[in-house]
């Protein structure tokens, strides 16, 4: 249960790659005025990928260790 509640925090906290419905509206500019912080958006990716392989390989454990498949 820890891993799933830090996968959604690490995936909530990640920026947008594709500019939304606020794009329309004006909220655009602000990828290109002011540019990304490349460094937090990495490290989060990389949480994102590590967490999610944990979670899917304690699932199949979990789920090997309590015979439910």
């Amino acid at each position: 249960m820890v891993v799933a509640l830090f996968l959604i925090i690490v995936v909530v906290a990640q920026e947008s790659k594709q500019p939304g419905m606020g794009s329309a509206i004006g909220g655009g500019a602000e990828g290109m005025m002011g540019g990304k912080s490349r460094g937090k958006d990495a490290v989060l990716s990389k949480f994102t990928v590590v967490l999610g392989i944990l979670f899917a390989v304690l699932c199949l454990v979990l789920g090997r260790y309590m015979n439910t498949f």
